[in-house]
């Protein structure tokens, strides 16, 4: 089917985010200005990373995902990139794939992203992927959260997008699309964005798991109720507050994700953040173990296939590249936060993490 010449608009500025231009450039300088200062939190130990390729990033309404999300944006080296791959999940389709954008650019309040259409014509012709609509495109949030980032730490700089939306899509499926998005991955001009919360914790989101905050093991964790919450939660039978446990549970994940040199630790009181990699693990490995912590605990993070779509171009990319002059990856993590600290069965959260991956 032939391309028009059709422009995303920016559908959630005015509700997510603030449509307002100086207003919405502030917002993100100051947020990215914010992540060097230790009021709020421990600075990176380097940014921009020399070698990002790729970041993990949340998409909530700005106020409350926008500074966490600063975290991953710092990390980004702009040098040389010209094209940004922003992967995110589909919240309002259900999808049994990969889905690719039919317009030519985005909008967005502090400046136009172009789409690159070479790039994803490519794509569309090995016959894997699927096109989204016009309305499908502009109902979606989790693509749209990430674009005045963009435009704001590539201001300046001449880069196209290259936006795909990811279904409901098995772990054999996200190696088969991770290897095709490999090559890209591997061009020092390719960046990628990848879209996703973390836990999303209370009863109007149907999951109210409850892992011990002092427990590694995955299986350790039950559902809480209004008959088990206070045995569960008694801080003398080994649990605690309820978002110490949602933490906990998050940082088990985001454990999972991690994968190679560098390390890091959380905080001694286990506060906003977890840089946390495990050095023998590879890309592989980390996705093989994500698939796991996911059918264990079911945590709802919404980004899991496009965060297993980049494990699995890691992956291919480990298992193309090899010897001494095969790159060097790892996953690191440099923020975490959740909306609100949970304290009763009625209460709801949603948790938001950033990470970077790095070639050297």
């Amino acid at each position: 089917m032939p391309r028009t010449q059709t422009t995303r608009a920016a559908s959630h500025a005015g509700s997510w985010y603030t449509d307002n231009k100086a207003r919405l450039d502030a917002q993100l300088a100051q947020w990215l200005e914010a992540t060097a200062n230790p009021k709020q939190g421990e600075p990176l130990r380097q940014a921009p990373v020399k070698g990002c390729k790729a970041i993990i990033a949340p998409h909530a309404g700005y106020s409350y995902s926008g500074p966490a999300a600063a975290f991953a944006y710092r990390c980004i080296d702009v040098e040389n990139i010209q094209r940004v791959f922003v992967l995110g999940p589909s919240h309002h389709v259900y999808l049994d794939g990969c889905a690719l954008s039919r317009c030519s650019a985005y909008e967005t309040p502090i400046g136009q992203l172009p789409l690159d259409l070479e790039t994803i014509n490519d794509l569309r012709e090995t016959g894997k992927f699927q096109d989204m609509d016009l309305s499908t495109d502009e109902d979606e949030h989790s693509i749209e959260m990430h674009l005045p980032y963009i435009r704001k730490v590539f201001e300046g700089r001449d880069i196209k997008l290259v936006p795909i939306l990811v279904g409901s899509i098995s772990t054999s499926s996200e190696k088969t699309f991770g290897a095709l998005l490999a090559p890209y991955l591997a061009d020092p001009h390719s960046l990628f964005v990848i879209s996703s919360d973390f836990c999303h914790w209370g009863a109007r989101f149907r999951y109210t798991h409850y892992h011990p905050p002092g427990s590694d093991d995955l299986a350790a964790g039950s559902t809480l109720t209004s008959k088990n919450f206070a045995e569960k939660t008694a801080a003398g039978g080994g649990g605690g507050p309820v978002w110490k446990g949602i933490e906990k549970l998050d940082h088990l994940g985001m454990e999972a994700i991690a994968f190679g040199g560098g390390g890091g630790t959380q905080d001694d009181d286990h506060e906003q953040k977890a840089k946390t990699t495990k050095d023998k693990k590879n890309a592989a490995q980390a996705h093989d173990e994500f698939a796991a912590y996911l059918r264990q605990t079911k945590n709802t993070i919404c980004g899991r296939h496009p965060i297993g779509v980049l494990l699995g171009a890691l992956a291919a990319l480990e298992a193309s590249q090899s010897g001494p002059q095969a790159p060097s990856m790892r996953c690191e993590w440099v923020r975490y936060e959740q909306s609100s600290h949970v304290e009763h069965l009625s209460d709801s959260s949603v948790s938001y993490a950033s990470a970077f991956v790095a070639f050297s």
